[in-house]
């Protein structure tokens, strides 16, 4: 082909129009990707514990009939059918449902069905039963504050407590550091199933709680002990103050990291975008002179390639991470609602500073444990929509107790707030349900209106909101997770127990049955005082006699 006559072939319209200065056509330059970064440490997951929890066996569908079931939702149906099936509720009705194949049937007649209770505040498997100082794992009194530790550290799944506390139907609970420190550190809630450890226990997709404190107990460890701050209640209050400024800190210089960052991954990508264009279109212009023989510009452009020679690729490495930080990582998670705050605090105005504190530095309280003036500040608490995790009658025991009165958890249901009635006891958790019938007993006698839906409340759906599972569990209702007991009379009767619990759906407790604990107290040992007052145990396996 001669040159003329290639000047008129198609090839040479391509050119003219593809390029001012002839060449093969380029195609259009590829937008620039945009800039994806992870999220900072404390959004990359729910709980320390995700994706560790154990699987749910297989069991087979239950089916109970003729029983009362409290439903929890307000209403209770006088003789109905539940049915569990792989690991939920799946039918809750009046009368008789037809059973699944290969379903174990129960007669529930005489008996009553509750979801399975649920405490907000326990300390077994780091405070277990039987109390003794090589188990004494739940506060790291070493600074007043300690938002870097996580009870799923230190949880003993042996503790014998847990098993007992299946037996007075609790089904979860909130594994809480103690109360000596102003911040305590990370909470887990867990299911009271035998499992290796806390985090096989883990309630999927449960956010973790932050354990805090305020009154007594800090200014007493640090200060009247150690002559040390905070001393005072002023200095608990600054101490919190500043742990959180110093964890919005942290917050803002994440932010600005990842802003710079994003926008430096922008740029960059443009600039990469750019010199791939421009590199790959030189490679397009070479390969057409070498093929068609070197035609004319192909000179002039190795003349400018030569002159201007393709620089290297931009490669900016930008600038790392903030450095990471466990504690103030957690109170972040705090501030952003990724973590569930719950506070140790008794008097009203301990509770009024922690509220301000709340608002001043941008935290949401979810529960006051204890609580036991809560009753003086219903309103306050109820606006802000704060429950209270308490007792049923403890009061008097220390000073900030004195004012606390039976009538609390009732006073607060009035109010329309949301009682909760708490253990904070490997004894008291073997009987939540008569805690509440109490609780409820003390408000009738007090005048105010409680019935038996309102205060089954009080240990299943409350504090399942507490912990943020209320759309799993602490219901009857189809759809949740199949945590139920049945009670062998009414459970407010001091005289009812639970005859059997479900888990998920798998039998976990069945009253005569053998026992997952080998440990009990041998009677013929006598406690032995310690130096500090307290008295120890002998840990005897199996019952020994």
């Amino acid at each position: 082909m001669t040159q003329s006559t290639w000047g008129l072939s198609l090839p040479v319209l391509l050119l003219a129009v593809g390029c001012a200065a002839g060449g093969p056509a380029a195609p259009a330059a590829p937008e620039a990707p945009k800039p994806i970064l992870p999220g900072p440490p404390w959004q990359t997951r729910a709980s320390i514990a995700d994706g560790y929890e154990a699987a749910v066996p297989a069991a087979a569908p239950v089916v109970i009939r003729n029983a009362t079931l409290m439903l929890a939702t307000g209403k209770t149906i006088a003789r109905g059918t539940i049915i569990l099936e792989r690991g939920k509720i799946v039918a809750v009705a009046e009368g008789e449902l037809p059973a699944p194949a290969n379903a174990t049937v129960i007669d529930g007649t005489g008996k009553f069905v509750t979801p399975g209770l649920i405490d907000d505040h326990s300390h077994m498997g780091v405070y277990p039963t039987l109390g003794a100082q090589a188990h004494e794992d739940g506060n790291e009194m070493t600074d007043p504050v300690t938002a870097h530790v996580e009870t799923a550290d230190a949880f003993w799944p042996q503790d014998p407590g847990l098993e007992r506390a299946v037996a007075g139907g609790v089904t979860s609970a909130q594994i809480l550091p103690g109360s000596g420190n102003l911040i305590g550190g990370r909470a887990i809630t867990i299911k009271l199933r035998p499992e290796q450890g806390a985090r096989a226990m883990h309630v999927v997709g449960a956010l973790d709680g932050l354990k805090m404190a305020c009154g007594e107990n800090p200014k007493r460890v640090y200060g009247a002990e150690r002559r040390s701050a905070p001393m005072t209640r002023m200095g608990n209050v600054a101490l919190q103050r500043a742990a959180f400024l110093r964890a919005k800190k942290l917050q803002a210089q994440w932010a600005r990291w990842h802003d710079d960052e994003s926008r430096r991954i922008e740029s960059d990508s443009k600039k990469r975008t750019a010199w791939e264009a421009k590199r790959d279109d030189r490679a397009r212009r070479d390969a057409y002179c070498r093929e068609r023989g070197e035609p004319e510009p192909c000179e002039t452009w190795r003349k400018q390639w030569k002159d201007a020679p393709l620089e290297d690729a931009p490669a900016d490495k930008g600038q790392p991470p903030p450095d990471r930080d466990p504690g103030l990582e957690t109170l972040v998670g705090a501030l952003e609602g990724r973590v569930l705050v719950h506070i140790h605090c008794y008097r009203a105005d301990d509770m009024l500073a922690m509220m301000a504190l709340a608002d001043e530095v941008g935290f949401k309280i979810r529960s006051f444990h204890h609580a036991l003036e809560a009753y003086k500040i219903r309103d306050a608490l109820t606006s802000k929509q704060i429950s209270i995790s308490t007792w049923a009658d403890w009061w008097g025991f220390k000073m900030e107790a004195y004012d606390g009165i039976p009538e609390n958890a009732a006073l607060m249901h009035e109010a329309g707030g949301r009682p909760i009635i708490h253990s904070d006891s490997e004894e008291g958790i073997q009987r939540l349900n008569q805690e509440a019938g109490k609780a409820m007993a003390s408000g009738r006698a007090a005048g105010v209106s409680v019935t038996e839906e309102d205060a089954i409340r009080w240990v299943t759906v409350n504090p399942a909101w507490a912990l943020g599972i209320d759309h799993r569990v602490g219901t009857l209702e189809a759809g949740k997770d199949a945590d139920v007991v049945l009670w062998s009379k009414n459970p407010f009767s001091v005289y009812a127990v639970a005859e059997r619990v479900w888990i998920d759906g798998v039998p976990t407790f069945e009253r005569g049955k053998p026992r997952w604990s080998d440990v009990e107290i041998d009677p013929s040992l006598k406690l032995q005082p310690r130096k500090d007052g307290t008295r120890s145990f002998f840990l005897a396996p199996g019952g020994a006699e």
